[in-house]
């Protein structure tokens, strides 16, 4: 009988309001070995709840990454998933208003446009994540550029 009780369980009404929102977001696809394997996301919502966008991006990171071959079935059991839910992007003034373990990056510049999320390995100066951003972008060195810094909320 108890055993009954464990295993039903009730809804979680803080995340089922959550995914009715709206917001960006990334997902991340990553091997065990914690290589990345796939990442789409949109900065800001594009489909009418964050469920809908979230189930949208996952399955464009799996199969429609173009850095990456489709995943496959095999891959499943040992695939990590993540998603970044964003904050408001907001410009910033200065450089000094960035710190790259706390808030991702959109750098553009004309039609161009990178982003990087905060918070991964290996990057820990704004001037690295700034130069992924505009090599992703394929915005030049010494190349204007408007700075939009945001949050996100990570859940693996």
């Amino acid at each position: 009988m108890l055993q009954a009780h464990f295993d039903e369980r009730k809804p979680d009404r803080r995340r089922d309001e959550a995914l009715q929102q709206r917001a960006g977001c990334f997902v991340s696809l990553h091997n065990a070995d914690h290589s990345l394997r796939g990442c789409i996301g949109t900065i800001m919502p594009t489909k009418p709840t964050l469920e809908e966008e979230i189930k949208t991006n996952a399955v464009s990171a799996a199969f429609m990454d173009p850095r990456f071959s489709p995943l496959r079935k095999d891959e499943l059991d040992t695939l990590e998933i993540s998603v970044d839910v964003l904050g408001e992007p907001e410009i910033i003034n200065s450089f000094d208003e960035l710190d790259p373990k706390v808030y991702g990056v959109i750098v553009s510049s004309g039609n161009k446009r990178g982003v990087l999320l905060p918070d991964l390995p290996g990057i820990e100066k704004v001037e690295q994540q700034l130069n992924i951003a505009m090599q992703k972008a394929g915005i030049a060195d010494g190349t204007p550029i408007t700075v939009h810094r945001f949050t996100v909320h990570r859940y693996h």
